[in-house]
């Protein structure tokens, strides 16, 4: 018998309560991809990230997961976004609710026979909570908890696109292009401008991927609040890149699935 069109493989939302004792075990792993509702500029959605990380994380899934018995749970929208609050349409949560958020999933994870928690992050402004979050959640209900990204933000170590000098942060010419690649019918390319904070790329220390970190706002930079340089975007290099960032989730969840601190 075939399965009907709409099925969704390997969705832990799928199950029936029943389910989770018979198909989830202790070596499950689990997937919760974050996105965001934030704006991204007069040429991309504002669920560009949500997009992002529950596309990388259903075609990894669907690649390995009956090999490695990975779930999916349901993407996780509203995040912290309050660089982008200042923008209408931006919903986002404080910092003491998402936190509050994650525990609340790790609490009722660790009812479930799984131990692996990977929360697959596509929005860089989350990524200091979740990793406060992973020893939280470790030492609160024994999980083992793991942050991954779609891309590492080129503002915590990643790099972008030449040309950026460091700076494609936020709609810039790689976000763009996987949206061109993932979903062109939302994407306004004729409103893309370039946008890079040109004087901060001299900075030896205080700069995105610098030793200083510094707070910052999205407008702190350019009115419309995205900091990159869409206008060299193309369908082509979001497809290599999102190819490859399914790749190398995949080879990290194969990691993640014999991981057990070196023992």
């Amino acid at each position: 018998m075939t399965q009907p069109p709409n099925i969704r493989i390997r969705h832990l939302a799928d199950l029936s309560g029943p389910d989770i004792e018979r198909r989830v075990t202790e070596n499950s792993i689990l997937v919760q991809p974050l996105g965001a509702v934030e704006q991204h500029g007069p040429h991309l959605p504002l669920n560009t990230d949500l997009i992002v990380a529950n596309a990388v994380a259903e075609a990894a899934v669907s690649r390995i997961g009956e090999e490695l018995d990975v779930w999916v749970l349901p993407a996780l929208a509203y995040t912290k976004s309050n660089e982008h609050a200042w923008s209408p349409g931006t919903i986002w949560l404080s910092a003491t609710t998402l936190l509050a958020v994650l525990d609340d999933i790790g609490r009722c994870i660790a009812k479930t026979p799984a131990k692996r928690l990977v929360f697959l992050n596509g929005h860089g402004g989350n990524s200091s909570l979740l990793s406060a979050a992973n020893r939280e959640l470790r030492l609160k209900y024994g999980l083992m908890t793991f942050l991954a990204h779609p891309g590492m933000p080129a503002d915590q170590g990643g790099t972008s696109a030449e040309g950026e000098h460091g700076m494609g942060v936020h709609g810039g010419t790689d976000e763009t292009s996987i949206m061109l690649h993932l979903a062109p019918h939302l994407c306004t390319m004729a409103k893309a401008e370039r946008r890079i904070p040109e004087a901060l790329a001299k900075n030896s220390y205080v700069k995105f991927g610098g030793k200083v970190s510094f707070g910052w706002l999205s407008n702190d930079f350019f009115e419309d609040g995205y900091i990159g340089d869409p206008t060299t975007a193309t369908a082509e290099r979001g497809k290599e890149l999102f190819d490859g960032s399914v790749t190398a989730f995949c080879e990290a969840l194969r990691e993640i699935s014999t991981f057990n601190f070196g023992k």
